[in-house]
């Protein structure tokens, strides 16, 4: 669409900047789906592109395009030209790396809610501390959590000419989540080809930078999300997070065979919740069983990682946007985390010491 803007042209990009895509809380025009504009007498004519072959979204984009230029008198009738594109990449191209960016790390796991968005916060913020240049990438978009995490409530911006993203920076890290697209309650509606395109646009569009880790927070499982990332971008490892007990390990062991089909190195294991230590005693209790992790890691002939406690520090550090690292890196789970990125940078970079 031309830079150059006439007196209806600013008008009507106001208003579709009123109109929001499908699901989402951002417009149509920063989205930038909006390719060019005519008005021919009273008709406006609109092309848009779209990466989605379902029909009701252009439709409904249609509808509040027209709604939204009700009542400006220079338009008495809109017609919609919607061109639909494939996603920027695909599996064909095979496994690309992301311009500037030294390594990728993938963190994941089989099940969720056995805190791996924490340990992906804490390991994204602890190599910053460590002195790097460090990106994270909150890839589950059905329930990103990273923006809460960091602290992050900004949101993001366009680069003006370019339509990328720019990510925003959150104790030392760049940080792109949909947690900062969406509204605070807004869910991501999205189907097959969709989680495609954003997931796509969260890595290739994003104006990342040079950065030395990019860290993946990837959604629990081995679905659409996992699939596009590692069959498209060229990853350095992953790091899989469990808890002791037996029904984490067996979703476990299904993640680290994804990443072993598509001949992705797994850096290790990471328990988390290995045990509760009673506030002021030395009594320790194993809530969720012991050793299931170092188990696992032997079974499968990798490292472990760490064994993370279950910490009310770390919680409460994550609720308010302050991860336990920053917030105190001398309680249990600090020191492991602090640990963890130790290891991660003397695997990834054998030449550096922190």
């Amino acid at each position: 669409m031309s830079t150059e803007k006439n007196a209806w042209q600013e008008e009507v990009v106001q208003r579709l900047r009123g109109v929001k895509y499908p699901g989402f809380s951002r417009d149509i025009v920063s989205f930038g789906l909006v390719q060019d504009m005519e008005l021919t007498g009273t008709e406006l004519k609109l092309k848009l592109k779209l990466t989605t072959p379902d029909p009701a979204v252009p439709e409904k984009i249609g509808k509040e395009i027209r709604d939204s230029v009700k009542g400006y008198a220079a338009v008495k009738s809109v017609v919609i030209e919607t061109e639909v594109a494939p996603p920027q990449a695909t599996a064909s191209t095979g496994p690309q790396g992301i311009e500037g960016v030294r390594k990728i790390i993938a963190v994941a796991s089989g099940k969720g809610g056995v805190g791996k968005s924490t340990v992906a916060a804490n390991l994204a913020v602890s190599l910053a501390k460590s002195g790097l240049k460090v990106g994270l990438c909150d890839c589950d978009l059905y329930g990103p959590s990273q923006a809460l995490m960091l602290g992050c409530r900004e949101g993001v911006r366009v680069e003006e000419g370019t339509e990328r993203i720019v990510p925003a920076k959150c104790h030392g890290v760049k940080l792109m989540s949909m947690g900062m697209l969406l509204g605070d309650d807004s869910p991501a509606a999205l189907r097959g080809p969709m989680v495609t395109r954003f997931t796509q646009q969260f890595l290739r569009q994003v104006v990342w930078g040079d950065l030395d880790v990019l860290v993946l927070d990837l959604p629990p499982g081995t679905g659409d999300i996992q699939l596009t990332i590692v069959q498209t971008v060229a990853l350095d490892g992953a790091v899989i997070v469990t808890t002791p007990q037996e029904v984490a390990l067996v979703d476990a062991r299904k993640a680290i065979a994804m990443f072993r089909k598509v001949n992705v190195t797994i850096l290790g294991v990471v328990e988390n919740m290995s045990y509760f230590t009673v506030p002021g005693t030395t009594q320790r209790h194993e809530i969720f069983g012991s050793g299931g992790g170092r188990k696992e890691a032997e079974r499968q002939k990798v490292p472990l990682l760490g064994e993370i406690p279950l910490d009310p520090e770390a919680r409460k550090s994550g609720d308010e946007g302050k991860p336990v690292v920053l917030a105190d890196s001398t309680t249990p789970s600090g020191q492991v985390f602090m640990d963890l990125a130790k290891t991660m940078v003397k695997v990834l970079f054998p030449n550096i010491s922190i």
